[in-house]
């Protein structure tokens, strides 16, 4: 089997594929601890020749339940970022399962019999000890192994993986991210971090401010950073063009300019000038400039920002690299 395939439904699916030795969670930045489920999915999945399959929650419960999904953990990726990074770990297949009214509603017997058994006849079920499911939350790891002898699956407890002494969790990168360790967040994810978007015409305040830049639209209103970072840019046009470009990234919520505006992502390129809307950008997060703040007037952003620009360049400068090597983040 091809592995990294998305099912858009479960209908069939017991027909299609026989079953399969499944993991449920919400998968936020499928880091390193997440890869290593993959593997044991995919091990586990051969000795009884299934596919493997990985279940993503979708919405997070979180968002879900809260009256302002602000006060919710910060996402550190979206739905199709993870189906994506959960392809490149070669999972066989991936499901977003809709965390709804329905789903949270079902009792924890039902979401069993009814999701694991009967529809995906799950051969071995690969969860965390402190998983939590079905109406209130009732059903828990035990539950899942007395019901799994009861339809013939085995549950099998994840394995962890550590950095240091720390297990590595999407809460403890999150909370690496908001101190802008980007050195650890590496080692974390296994990757450097970044967001990517399409580049999408603005307010034009950076260009009237003489500070033109790329604007991406975030798909979250809770996001993991907040303020203005010297960053590294891979840019891919339409033509399918691509180039690295250093920048300053400014994220949050443009206190300055908006009461209440939705999360935003504005990256000015540095010594670059070209027409890159409706372009691809990935913005690689390496350094912290400044928090987030307020100004009381545009006159004052204007000074700042180029002071933002001038202590990008600056950090860029003192880098160790190669001269001839790619702009890199914290981590060596």
């Amino acid at each position: 089997m091809t592995s990294g395939k998305q099912l858009k439904t479960l209908d069939g699916f017991r027909e299609t594929y026989g079953g399969c030795v499944a993991s449920i969670g919400k998968f936020d930045g499928v880091h390193r601890g997440h890869l290593q489920i993959v593997r044991q999915l995919n091990a586990h999945a051969q000795q009884y020749n299934v596919p493997s399959l990985v279940i993503v929650i979708e919405p997070h419960p979180e968002e879900f339940f809260a009256e302002d999904v602000r006060d919710c953990p910060p996402r550190l990726s979206e739905a199709a970022e993870k189906v994506d990074l959960l392809k490149n770990a070669e999972a066989d297949l991936i499901y977003l399962l809709r965390f709804d009214e329905a789903l949270c509603q079902l009792s924890p017997e039902a979401y069993v019999t009814e999701i694991l058994a009967e529809t995906l006849n799950v051969q071995c079920l690969i969860i965390g000890n402190d998983f939590r499911f079905g109406h209130q939350r009732r059903g828990d790891y035990a539950l899942l192994q007395v019901m799994g002898e009861q339809h013939g699956f085995s549950v099998v407890e994840t394995e962890s993986v550590q950095l240091g002494e720390q297990r590595i969790s999407s809460t403890f990168i999150r909370e690496c991210l908001a101190k802008a360790d980007f050195r650890t967040v590496e080692a974390a994810l296994g990757r450097a971090y970044s967001i990517g978007g399409r580049v999408m015409k603005g307010r034009q305040l950076g260009r009237q401010l003489g500070f033109p830049t790329a604007n991406l639209a975030l798909n979250r209103r809770n996001i993991p950073l907040h303020g203005v970072y010297a960053c590294c840019c891979e840019i891919r046009t339409a033509t399918g063009q691509e180039q690295s470009v250093r920048g300053v990234a400014n994220i949050g919520y443009r206190p300055t300019v908006e009461k209440q505006g939705e999360a935003m992502l504005e990256v000015h390129l540095l010594d670059f000038e070209q027409d890159i809307y409706d372009a691809d950008m990935t913005v690689t997060f390496c350094h912290l400039v400044r928090p987030e703040q307020k100004f009381d007037s545009l006159e004052q952003l204007q000074a700042q920002i180029a002071r933002d620009i001038e202590a990008a360049k600056a950090w860029f400068a003192t880098q160790s690299a190669d001269a001839d090597s790619e702009p890199t983040s914290d981590v060596k």
